[in-house]
């Protein structure tokens, strides 16, 4: 889980989103935008600017523009920004110049996934700024549903780092995985031997579980809604055998002194399953 660069992000590639935008068109359009149908005669052409309205971290955009390009292939774009950098109210992100009925049928479609995962990018950039370099800042698989690989893209746009991706790509071993396996050392050892290239991290919620998870041999030790001291301790006991991660009632306001505790992690949901959509708008004009 370490920090990615903003110069070493995974680019998404068309395949990665396509398919989510085509059906997010199909579940808007259905049978036909009737009003648009109704009222801009066919073969019209028209210009559009997605226009900043808010200070903003952009993020998604190519993924906003796949709307009007699957709607009209021969669209023309001229992109003015790009994802991961900071946008500030009145500036252009983007224009788009094709068939007027796709771009007012693309519209909501686009603007839906831009303002979403640009809400993302700019509250996962202020927890960073936050954290001052001292805390790796995490999200967490708190996401909507189908659009995972979306928001964490997002996440690292904002310049964040993703968590596990998902059930499959590394241990994390909860009260009730721990409860149902007979104990913290049991669960650790049939993790290790099911899978021993995975890491294994351990939620503890209490001195006495960080101690079962060290002795059990647990790569990450995940302190979960501790107190400061509690979690202080956490980091005296696990130094030299597992690496800290903080979770659980972790707001901007608390990241410096959560940051002075010496844990390597923190742990956000709210990255995800709270970011408010940035306000950007579309605005369309014949030509």
């Amino acid at each position: 889980m370490e920090r990615v660069a903003p110069s070493e992000w995974p680019l998404l590639r068309r395949q990665d989103y396509a398919e989510t935008v085509r059906r997010a068109l199909a579940e808007d359009v259905g049978q036909g935008d009737v009003t648009t149908d109704a009222t801009v005669a066919p073969g019209q052409r028209a210009r559009g600017a997605f226009l900043i309205k808010q200070t903003c971290v952009m993020a998604g955009l190519d993924v906003a523009l796949e709307a009007f390009r699957q709607l009209d292939p021969a669209v023309i774009m001229t992109v003015h920004r790009r994802d991961g950098q900071l946008c500030e109210a009145g500036e252009t992100a983007a224009v788009i110049e094709g068939e007027a009925r796709a771009l007012l049928t693309a519209e909501r479609t686009a603007l839906n996934l831009l303002q979403r995962l640009s809400g993302i990018a700019t509250l996962t950039r202020r927890f960073v700024e936050a954290a001052g370099g001292r805390l790796c800042v995490l999200d967490t698989r708190k996401t909507t549903p189908t659009l995972r690989r979306l928001e964490k893209y997002a996440v690292l746009a904002g310049g964040g780092t993703n968590h596990r991706f998902g059930l499959y790509d590394a241990f994390l071993i909860k009260d009730n995985h721990v409860r149902l396996s007979g104990g913290v050392g049991s669960a650790i050892t049939k993790a290790r031997g099911y899978r021993p290239d995975l890491p294994i991290e351990v939620e503890a919620q209490c001195l006495r579980e960080v101690d079962e998870a060290i002795a059990a041999g647990a790569d990450i030790v995940l302190a979960d809604n501790m107190s400061l001291e509690e979690v202080r301790e956490t980091v005296r006991r696990t130094r030299g055998h597992a690496r800290v991660e903080i979770s659980g009632g972790v707001t901007i306001d608390r990241l410096p002194e959560l940051a002075e505790t010496g844990a390597e992690y923190v742990s956000v949901g709210a990255l995800t399953h709270s970011a408010p959509a940035v306000d950007i708008s579309f605005e369309i004009e014949p030509v």
